[in-house]
């Protein structure tokens, strides 16, 4: 049974960083592309970052672009979301998403229904 289980979120100052991190029991993220999606309530889970299963293309949020640095580390089994310069705007329950697709960063983060296993989400909050 796959267990997605995300860390790190929490309450930030406008301007200020946060690491997210991600890691599964039962997956091994070497071949699998991974991303990190966001949601507030009432508005359609986005995806802020993905990257490919061989690591070799990311894709980003346009909104974060600059900002936020995906990473993945296979020998640990980790998923990784730098975030810096946080703005009130990124405030929101993140997710860490898994899928065995061999598409490319930009194309796995049109949809979020590419995905097969989630976390159970991290809340990140910034205050201005």
């Amino acid at each position: 049974q796959v267990q997605v289980e995300e860390s790190g979120g929490g309450f930030v100052q406008a301007g200020g960083s946060l690491r997210l991190s991600c890691t599964a029991s039962g997956l091994n993220f070497d071949g699998y592309a991974m991303a990190w999606f966001r949601q507030v309530p009432g508005k359609e889970r986005e995806a802020v970052s993905c990257i490919s299963w061989r690591g070799g293309s990311t894709a980003y949020l346009d909104s974060v672009k600059g900002r936020f640095t995906i990473s993945k580390d296979k020998a640990a089994n980790m998923l990784y979301l730098q975030m810096n310069n946080l703005k009130p705007e990124d405030t929101a329950m993140y997710y860490c998403a898994a899928t065995k697709s061999y598409n490319s960063a930009e194309y796995l983060c049109r949809s979020s229904a590419t995905f097969d296993w989630w976390g159970q989400g991290t809340q990140v909050t910034v205050s201005s």
